[in-house]
């Protein structure tokens, strides 16, 4: 589309997510390069492309705040799932496999996760890439900036690892695993190649490793003190199955060991948390430090439902995460919400305080993400804020009778097919089941003949596969 102006003409309703709540009946939007100009009845506006949205309901993109799109070749595997185990157990096994990540294969991977989120309304992704294996090369998010500018969506790498070898008590292969300062080298290069501190920037760089318990102390010691440098945010995996590991080697739980060393504040958000206690989530409102909630592996995992209303009541920044392909196996960001608000409303029993609305859940994936990633330029549908959007068509026999309330439909009623269309940075990147940016039937090729070699002509691959999946089957 070579317009440069963009009028969204009379929505059936605009759920604005911004701090009024405002829902807008049988209204515009004014789309001008990136940002929204304007937003009411009747605009009227010369030289612009007009998109008739009487049927539509207009949301602010979504914004997924965890991922591993690695893992999108290793799901759907009876024999990787959590059953009977903990995380570290889990991942004891499933690095395995992840050792066999090659350049190629991130590039893929990319693409099908990235893609997925885009045809369903997610507009800004941050992916939590700690794969780094000795033979797949330096270039691992340089190829994931490559997917990411081909398909248009906003981008957030992160630049992760794991450091500790297992002589020491880790899990992690000696193939996969870096040294500090190879990570540090790194992660200084994709800064200063790939981070732009702008308004409306469609690629930053997270600083994140892993895991508490995979990597030494001096990675995150050596990570804070480079994020803080260059004035970026950090990331890793909290509060979920590694404190019986780290009272065991430093005698104190996960949280406590991050304020000690400083890795907490408003420039860092963890994700999962499911094993936060009352004091913990105290400690985060008291720092302003963030969390990304993935409901979907706290239901595969029988792990603990996260106690958002004590968050809520407290302060604590809130946002949703897909998680990797290997503990959800769907990367539909358009489940969570409604996802999100079942089981909270499963554990209302253990509650002394607000249980989250159906319409809070849809803010959590929205506003409550652009917090977590320390944007103020997008989250919601206001003039001067980036026009990231989806719309979906609610013109439809299965929906009548199910209108009533715009804000809670998503999380209430439920909408896991592809959108109407998802729009970011003012640019329509899927549209009508298509996605603007690649031929979709020749990355389908391409990504099925990577995973062919990677995966199902490894050794390693059917060994493991094989193996878990009789003991699945008993």
């Amino acid at each position: 589309m070579k317009n440069d102006k963009i009028l969204i003409k009379n929505a059936k309703s605009i759920i604005t997510c911004d701090s009024n709540d405002s829902i807008l009946k049988d209204a515009d939007i004014l789309i001008e390069g990136p940002q929204i100009k304007a937003i009411g009845k009747n605009i009227n506006s010369s030289n612009t492309h007009v998109i008739n949205a009487e049927n539509m309901f207009v949301y602010p993109g979504l914004i997924n705040t965890h991922h591993h799109f690695f893992q999108a070749f290793v799901r759907n595997n009876p024999g990787l799932d959590f059953v009977n185990m903990d995380v570290i157990q889990w991942l004891d096994i499933v690095y395995k496999l992840f050792v066999l990540i090659d350049e190629d294969s991130i590039y893929h991977t990319t693409m099908i996760g990235m893609a997925d989120l885009l045809k369903h309304g997610c507009t800004t992704a941050f992916d939590h890439q700690y794969c780094f294996t000795s033979h797949a090369g330096p270039n691992l998010i340089d190829r994931q900036m490559e997917v990411a500018e081909k398909l248009g969506i906003r981008f957030h790498a992160g630049r992760g690892t794991n450091t500790l070898p297992a002589s020491e008590g880790s899990v992690i292969p000696d193939k996969m695993r870096e040294t500090t300062d190879v990570f540090l080298t790194d992660c200084n290069r994709v800064v200063e190649k790939y981070h732009n501190y702008d308004k409306f920037a469609m690629k930053r760089i997270v600083i994140a490793p892993c895991n508490v318990s995979q990597s030494t102390k001096d990675t995150f010691v050596e990570a804070l003190k480079l994020a803080r440098q260059k004035n970026i945010f950090l990331h890793t995996h909290l509060g979920e199955g590694e404190n019986r590991l780290m009272l065991e080697r430093y005698g104190c739980r996960s949280l406590n060991w991050c304020e000690d060393i400083g890795f907490i504040g408003p420039d860092v958000w963890f994700a999962h948390g499911w094993e936060f206690t009352n004091e913990e989530i105290d400690i985060l409102a008291k720092t302003n430090t963030g969390l990304s909630h993935c409901p979907a592996p706290v239901v595969l995992g029988h792990f603990d439902v996260i106690d958002i209303p004590r968050m809520m009541a407290k302060g604590v920044r809130l946002g949703l995460g897909v998680d990797g392909y290997a503990s959800n196996d769907g990367g539909n960001m358009l489940e969570l919400p409604r996802l999100t608000y079942q089981l909270q409303n499963l554990s209302s029993d253990k509650r002394n305080y607000h249980i989250p609305t159906a319409y809070e859940c849809l803010k959590f994936a929205t506003s409550g993400g652009a917090k977590l990633l320390g944007r103020d330029d997008i989250g919601s549908l206001e003039v001067g804020k980036a026009a990231d959007m989806f719309m979906i068509d609610v013109n439809k026999l299965e929906y009548l009778g199910a209108l009533h309330c715009p804000e809670s439909f998503l999380a209430r009623v439920g909408w896991s097919g592809p959108v109407s269309s998802t729009m970011v940075n003012g640019k329509i990147v899927f549209e009508n089941g298509n996605l603007v940016g690649c031929e979709e039937s020749k990355e389908i090729e391409k990504a099925s003949k990577c995973l062919s070699k990677l995966i199902y002509g490894s050794d390693i691959y059917k060994k493991y596969s094989n193996v878990l999946h009789d003991k699945h089957k008993r």
